[in-house]
């Protein structure tokens, strides 16, 4: 297994990348900020939020930040604006708007 970590800059050529698809390093995903592939982007009310963590639980990305059993925000980094926390969320604390 390659255990190296891929520094890919405008000059790096064809023949220094690894091929498409593959993983080179397991659990490198903090690695990469994949949020600017957003069209939209949930906003979160903290006002009407029970911190019931449903919507922290689907999300695909990681991207609900929580501290001590409560949501505090959007990693936006890293969330891609797939918007299942907002159709999960019953008590209106998450809206789904377009990317500004």
């Amino acid at each position: 297994m390659n255990n190296r970590k891929m520094n890919i800059t405008p000059n790096t050529t064809w023949r220094e990348t690894t091929p498409g698809g593959v993983v080179i390093d397991a659990g490198n995903a903090e690695d990469f900020k994949t949020g600017d592939w957003r069209a939209m982007r949930p906003v979160w009310h903290e006002e009407k939020c029970k911190h019931c963590l449903l919507c922290w639980v689907v999300c695909p990305d990681n991207s609900i930040l929580v501290e001590n059993g409560k949501l505090t925000g959007f990693d936006y980094d890293h969330c891609k604006g797939c918007g299942v926390c907002t159709k999960q969320c019953k008590f209106g604390a998450l809206d789904f708007v377009p990317e500004e």
